[in-house]
């Protein structure tokens, strides 16, 4: 055999128990194309250290050594072993197995019951609820070798799901775990959880927290000084101040017809660029364009959202009600984009350029510490265009944000019978220029003078069918990029 044969063969070969694969194997040794690196394990790279090779493969071995096993404990919240090569699975009986540069401990218990998600071809994995009940089982090891995480490892990772999910997340987390604890005999276990839980959502005691995380939640989030202080800045050149009200008219007809170029462009602008026909026909069919699965999601998302007057209508009284109202829109607007995570805050710090918007971690703070300056504010306008900035400046999911920031905006004029804002894609770098400005140079004047003349244009959309304000967006340019063109107006 030749290295052509050998380019063929997988990294990692499991002996079998059928004679034609046996003999294959051990003539594969014979040759020295495989070597074995472990009992029942074999791999055809013959330079890495089989440390190496085991820990880049370990799903796949514990898959074919274990069948049916169950990644569990801290493993099945972690999803990889420990940094000191320990996995731990739930199994038919208990032993520890010593491979190279991998730990495998197989406690004695259930195996998978519904809920429980596949991992990998025979492997899986204890669901969420059933994982922090088995991190709360009692342990004598420490560190790396624990089965469990610490107190403050889990306490950190309830107070993520808050963040990530809001507390509604958590009390479903809690439910699931409340069900299935009979079913695994942990109701004790449920009881530490429940008691936790309870703690971080301030229902019950919260001095037993020891988490720093898990603390500055019970004395108040922590938020992003340095956006606090442009939030306040924005504020304050808001403040008193009267803008004109673009009164809308009532027709639903009308209303429609301006939720699909609200759609269309805030999509556009972002990057999801479909022709105007193609957005109609999405549109009216409610049908995706088969080669654009996901970017028509996002047009039927967002003109579901603001097509509704209902929807519309809606402005937070709370900041308890800014976040989820926020996380609910952001669902229905990126529903098809599951790896985006919809709904949900983000989990990993994002960046446009230059700009790094707040670390994940200070997103609920920031957004509560913002918000306060948004219930300040009388005018509608004002708090209008106070509030895109700040969930445009926070940027607190993976993706979807500038739409969603535009969103929060027009639900503000349109519960106060006016019209809503659009920006055409030909004012699209007077957009960005004056939130870049106002970001870096703390200079508000620009933005409010760009969403003013954006509130005035759109203003003169006044028509209810969809060819005739394309007809007018037409005359206005508002369909050039911006180096082609200047918004127009016509009225």
């Amino acid at each position: 055999m030749g290295k052509n044969t050998l380019s063929k063969i997988q990294e990692i070969i499991f002996a079998s128990s059928e004679k034609s694969e046996s003999r294959r194997i051990t003539a594969l040794v014979k040759d020295k194309l495989i070597r074995k690196i472990a009992s029942r394990v074999y791999t055809s790279n013959l330079e890495d250290e089989p440390a190496i090779i085991i820990k880049r493969n370990w799903y796949r071995i514990l898959a074919n050594l274990f069948p049916n096993a169950l990644l569990s404990h801290r493993s099945a919240l972690e999803f990889k072993p420990t940094s000191a090569g320990h996995v731990f699975l739930t199994y038919t009986y208990s032993s520890n197995i010593l491979l190279p540069g991998l730990t495998v401990h197989l406690l004695k218990g259930a195996g998978p019951i519904e809920g429980d998600n596949p991992f990998f071809e025979n492997l899986f994995a204890s669901q969420e609820a059933r994982a922090f009940l088995e991190n709360f089982q009692v342990t004598r090891k420490k560190d790396q070798e624990s089965k469990c995480l610490t107190v403050s490892e889990i306490e950190e990772r309830l107070e993520t799901i808050i963040r990530a999910r809001g507390e509604q997340g958590l009390n479903t987390l809690r439910d699931a775990a409340r069900e299935i604890s009979t079913q695994l005999e942990m109701q004790k276990e449920f009881k530490k959880l429940n008691q936790l839980i309870s703690d971080l959502l301030a229902t019950g005691k919260s001095k037993h927290l020891t988490s720093p995380l898990a603390i500055a939640r019970s004395l108040g989030e922590p938020f992003d000084p340095a956006r606090i202080k442009l939030f306040e800045s924005l504020y304050e050149e808001l403040a008193g101040k009267v803008f004109t009200e673009h009164k809308v008219t009532d027709s639903d007809k009308h209303y429609k017809t301006f939720a699909f170029f609200e759609g269309y462009f805030s999509n556009y602008i972002e990057g999801t660029e479909f022709t105007v026909g193609e957005a109609k026909e999405i549109i009216l069919t409610e049908t995706p364009l088969p080669a654009r699965d996901e970017d028509s999601h996002d047009i039927l998302g967002t003109y579901r959202i603001v097509s509704s007057k209902k929807e519309m209508s809606v402005c937070p009284a709370t900041a308890t009600e800014f976040l989820d109202l926020m996380r609910n829109r952001h669902a229905m607007l990126l529903q098809s984009r599951t790896s985006k995570r919809p709904g949900e805050f983000k989990d990993k710090n994002n960046r446009a350029g230059n700009t790094e918007f707040v670390d994940w971690s200070l997103v609920n703070g920031t957004l509560k510490k913002g918000f306060e300056w948004y219930t300040l504010l009388k005018d509608p306008f004002s708090k209008a265009v106070y509030m895109m900035f700040l969930v445009s400046e926070v940027h607190p999911f993976l993706d979807g944000n500038g739409r969603i920031a535009r969103v929060m905006m027009n639900a503000e004029l349109s519960s106060k019978g006016l019209t809503k804002i659009i920006i055409p894609t030909v004012f699209r770098e007077d957009y960005m220029g004056a939130l870049r400005k106002l970001t870096r140079q703390q200079i508000a004047d620009p933005y409010i003078r760009m969403m003013t003349r954006a509130y005035e244009f759109s203003s003169t959309l006044n028509h209810n069918s969809i060819d005739k304000m394309e007809q007018y967006l037409e005359m206005c340019d508002a369909f050039k990029e911006p180096k082609e063109g200047k918004l127009k107006f016509l009225q």
